[in-house]
């Protein structure tokens, strides 16, 4: 009788590739991927990153799985295994960009990188590109440990609890560093919008 590897839960996928069984890793895999390659995507905000990142991520799982205790599920201690992958990749970027800047030019206040796109959120559909950009901004210039709580609770839709877990943090913390991040947001965005409702006021007080 031929298994169907579709059918399985993830639990019995794991016991199975834990068992040796390449296929039942490979469900696995098929069964993450995109969720993996878009939690990557917004922690690095590029394509190409983000697929070495989603590689990167599998390839620890899959070295990995052994060790794996189903004290958790599968699903969150892969989404921790995917942002370590992640941040990794981005402290990399971030250092190489630093030496790159700074062997071109002296001058700290360079024009920053260009930021891709966030048009496809929800809320960014509702804002201009002059808003996205701001908002894109504020959340690159927020420290890296506040970054990765608000994508994962905020962006991803984790639970705190689930957020905790993948970042082996307690939840208070998660809640800590999740406030502190949309303040930071919040205040750049209030920051934003009263030098733009400034900005149309002068032509109609110059007259």
């Amino acid at each position: 009788m031929t298994t169907r590897y579709a059918d399985l839960s993830d639990d019995v996928l794991v016991r199975e590739a834990q068992q040796g069984d390449t296929r039942a890793f490979d469900e696995l895999v098929v069964r993450y991927r995109d969720k993996v390659y878009r939690l990557a995507y917004k922690i690095l905000r590029n394509e190409d990153d983000a697929a070495e990142a989603l590689q990167d991520a599998f390839t620890s799982a899959f070295r990995g799985l052994k060790n794996f205790k189903a004290e958790s599920t599968f699903s969150t201690w892969l989404y921790r295994v995917a942002t370590n992958a992640s941040l990794m990749k981005y402290r990399k970027r971030r250092d190489d960009h630093l030496s790159l800047e700074q062997s071109q030019s002296p001058q700290r206040d360079a024009e920053p990188m260009a930021i891709p796109d966030w048009s496809q959120q929800p809320l960014e559909e509702l804002l201009d590109s002059e808003t996205r950009e701001v908002m894109e901004e504020g959340l690159r210039r927020l420290p890296e440990d506040l970054r990765t709580v608000f994508i994962l609770r905020d962006e991803e839709g984790h639970s705190n609890a689930e957020v905790a877990e993948m970042l082996d943090l307690s939840v208070a913390a998660v809640k800590s560093r999740l406030h502190r991040a949309r303040i930071a947001l919040r205040d750049r965005l209030d920051r934003y919008f009263r030098d733009r409702m400034t900005r149309k006021d002068r032509p109609s007080a110059a007259r």
